[in-house]
């Protein structure tokens, strides 16, 4: 028999205007086919404003990881008995009204910038007892003890809002927001910053820590499911001809090859995530009368969407 496969979808559906206009009229023929082969087995209520993401948290619990402040620093650098976190170099965009956090990407970072800034900001945290370590640009991992109990949003759930209702939480968050203060009045006036300025580029003026926490233990090994993110990076650009084109796209490609994985015997898993909310299908135990049922009461995406 076929092995058993996972298919993680974030940002099926939207709240946001264009993504419930781009739904309209949407033929997704494979997914709803696929549907009716699958029972729901696990659903995810959330709300928008909860920091990890239903994607985050359905990916957590299938890798035996916390669905609540999970290390996701500790666990992608296999990390373990020490506090640790992502931070990113970013921009703070302030209003009279609004701090809001621009996508790293407009800093136009390049490596020789990001390693010439990590090696000015290193020092200062060397002296609270933090370490840090280039990984990208716009991605440097910093360990600690400060960055063990954190509780933090990820970047992409706050790039474009406000700041103040995402900050880090947890005993030492306000350490946090102090550390981010001082590293701010260190770049202001800095030579860096100043050449920067000179050239007319976008400021560095924050960071933004993500992914915080400590891994006692690296859990069992698991496989990922398979977790495609065109629709989700369409939605974080607001282009909702591209989300919609991206999930014709999976209609045809990936969800359209779990069909026939199932079709041809094989244990299937779809998970279906919004911005609040997810929804788990399986046909594993799948009996006879559960099939009978199927006929009669046909999932379909339409009816489903707005549980996202």
């Amino acid at each position: 028999m076929p092995s058993e496969r996972h298919l993680l979808i974030p940002m099926a559906a939207s709240t946001a205007p264009g993504g419930v206009q781009a739904l309209q009229g949407l033929q997704l023929p494979r997914l709803d086919r696929l549907l009716s082969r699958l029972n729901l087995v696990h659903t995810d209520a959330g709300t928008e404003t909860d920091y990890a993401p239903p994607h985050e948290r359905a990916l957590a619990r299938l890798m035996a990881l916390p669905e609540r402040a999970t290390p996701w620093a500790a666990w992608r650098q296999r990390l373990t008995g020490s506090g640790c976190a992502w931070l990113t170099p970013c921009h703070w965009q302030i209003g009279a009204d609004h701090v809001m956090l621009m996508h790293p990407d407009q800093l136009g970072l390049t490596e020789a910038d990001s390693r010439a800034l990590m090696d000015i900001v290193a020092p200062w945290l060397a002296q609270d007892g933090h370490t840090l370590t280039w990984l990208a640009p716009t991605r440097w991992l910093v360990q600690g003890p400060l960055f063990a109990g954190l509780e933090c949003a990820p970047l992409d759930r706050v790039m474009g809002r406000d700041v103040r209702v995402w900050m880090p939480r947890g005993p030492q968050s306000m350490l946090v927001q102090r550390l981010n203060s001082e590293l701010q009045m260190l770049l202001y006036t800095h030579p860096w910053s100043e050449a920067r300025a000179a050239q007319g580029r976008m400021p560095v003026n924050a960071f933004w820590v993500h992914g915080a926490g400590l891994l006692p233990a690296l859990p069992p090994e698991a496989a990922e499911p398979e977790m495609p993110m065109a629709l989700y990076d369409a939605a974080l650009r607001q282009d909702w001809a591209a989300w919609a084109a991206a999930w014709q796209a999976l209609d045809q490609g990936a969800v359209s090859e779990l069909l026939d994985h199932v079709a041809h015997g094989g244990t299937a898993e779809l998970t279906l995530c919004g911005e609040r909310s997810a929804l788990q299908f399986s046909n594993a135990h799948r009996g006879f009368g559960d099939k009978i049922v199927s006929l009669f009461q046909r999932k379909r995406f339409a009816d489903l969407r707005e549980q996202l």
